[in-house]
């Protein structure tokens, strides 16, 4: 029998270099699976990231934005739970969304921040740094074996501010917050600040949209309670107009026509009546408080006037009507009323501290101040107020205006006074013999003074009264 040839033996160099060739292709096996699976993460990283900012440019609900918060940032961190804690601009501390997966260790976790954001909510949170508070109430709530990070969301509003936190929740002892980890957190923590930043926006927005819808509406109100156009009154030419600061002002004029007797559907037609008021008011103030209130008080004037009232009586009646509601509202008004009887063209008026209405004597070349005494409306609930009467030739010409056309400005400060506007009203008589053109130049020389960039900042509002030339009949 012949014997068994004995297995070759290769060199002991041979073997080491086959072990190490097979080490190393373990190594590369290894290494090539820890690059897919790092690449596996980054695309679920970055799919997860994407899928969040799609959310934000999708969402009208901020809520269902928020919800997604806790879930993605534990995702791309691998973190066992995470939380989403906002504080609130009132100072309370809220537990807005908790993501993680149903047992104890979740309910210890929810039970924990409950707790906590009760506890910060029932105190003042001012002089708090609520990030502290929260990092040390947690450690007495939850056992040691947790591991919790936490990253800031910052909203800027004038600066930045602190709107809540994210904080994630681990019980690997192994697990490391790594750099990448919290970079990943703080863009998460970064998509919900400005989630949150553009809702307040939207909210901000919508509210504006609001108020600048309901001050359209009181705009446009308002001018359907001014006189749209001045009347025909026999003897006389008119011309008016109010200019408002804001949409909604408080600056009030009217054109009350008054008859003895009922009037004939005729008479009221053509407007015939036998006398007509003539009054101008200013509600100290603008906007939409001051709008209601010149509307209240056209309306119990308008009723009381047609009582056949004297001037003195009806400011009197006006000033304890609206006495309860001006002192409440911490606002007053400044009223002249007067009314002229285009037979004797005579003006009887009284005025409650308005800026007196300016005569031109066309005869005289000279001006006089139509006034009398009498406090502001709503100040004393018993203030008499005093009357007075005057007869007007043909020719004389009024301005009634509010003191919005007096206290304009230019750009050094200096106001354009009563002085300047008896001036130019002086020279615009001489100018024109038409109530319109002498508004125009008035408001021409204001604009003029004011400056070209210069809109006022009180309303302005005019009314040029002018008795006309006697027609001689043969």
């Amino acid at each position: 029998m012949s014997p068994v040839p004995a297995s070759p033996k290769f060199p002991q160099s041979l073997d080491c270099e086959y072990t190490e060739r097979a080490a190393d292709a373990d190594k590369i096996t290894t290494l090539q699976d820890l690059v897919t699976h790092l690449r596996r993460e980054q695309v679920k990283t970055q799919d997860l990231l994407s899928s969040l900012s799609f959310s934000l440019r999708s969402f009208n609900n901020l809520n269902q934005f928020l919800a997604l918060i806790p879930l993605i940032v534990s995702r791309v961190t691998d973190v066992d739970a995470a939380a989403l804690i906002l504080f609130r601009p009132n100072g309370q501390v809220s537990l807005e969304q908790l993501y993680c997966h149903e047992g104890q260790q979740c309910r210890n976790i929810r039970l924990a921040l409950e707790t906590v954001t009760r506890q910060l909510s029932l105190v003042s949170a001012s002089g708090i740094n609520l990030s502290q508070a929260i990092e040390k109430q947690l450690g007495h709530q939850l056992v040691s074996d947790y591991r919790w990070f936490s990253t800031a969301i910052l909203v800027r509003n004038v600066e930045l501010h602190e709107r809540g936190r994210l904080y994630l929740f681990s019980n690997n002892p192994t697990y490391i917050w790594t750099e990448t980890r919290q970079k990943l957190a703080q863009l998460v923590a970064d998509q919900t600040a400005v989630a949150i930043e553009n809702d307040a926006l939207t909210t901000q927005l919508r509210k504006q949209e609001r108020i600048s819808r309901e001050l359209e509406i009181g705009a446009e109100i308002q001018a359907r309670l001014l006189p749209s156009f001045s009347p025909k009154i026999e003897g006389v030419a008119l011309a008016s107009t109010c200019q408002a600061a804001n949409q909604v002002g408080g600056d009030y004029y009217d054109f009350i026509p008054i008859y003895n007797q009922v009037p004939s559907p005729r008479q009221y037609r053509l407007n015939q009546a036998n006398r007509w008021g003539l009054v101008i008011g200013d509600v100290m103030g603008k906007g939409v408080p001051a709008g209601l209130i010149m509307t209240m008080t056209r309306g119990i004037l308008r009723a009381d006037a047609l009582h056949h009232h004297s001037p003195a009586e009806i400011l009197k009646n006006l000033n304890q009507v609206m006495y309860a509601d001006l002192e409440n509202s911490s606002r007053f008004v400044t009223l002249f009323y007067s009314e002229y009887d285009p037979k004797t063209r005579k003006l009887a008026y009284s005025n409650a501290a308005h800026n007196p209405p300016l005569l031109w004597r066309s005869r005289l070349n000279e001006i006089e101040r139509l006034d009398t005494d009498g406090m502001l409306i709503g100040l004393d609930p018993n203030t008499q107020y005093q009357e007075d009467e005057v007869t007007l030739d043909p020719g004389d010409t009024i301005i009634f205006y509010t003191d919005g056309f007096t206290d304009a400005t230019n750009s050094n400060g200096d106001r354009f006074d009563e002085e300047n506007l008896i001036r130019n009203f002086q020279e615009a008589c001489h100018l024109f013999k038409d109530p319109q053109a002498i508004l125009d130049h008035l408001f021409e020389r204001l604009r003029a003074f004011m400056g070209k960039h210069n809109h006022g900042a009180d309303d302005m509002t005019l009314i040029v009264l002018q008795i006309q030339p006697m027609l001689l009949t043969l």
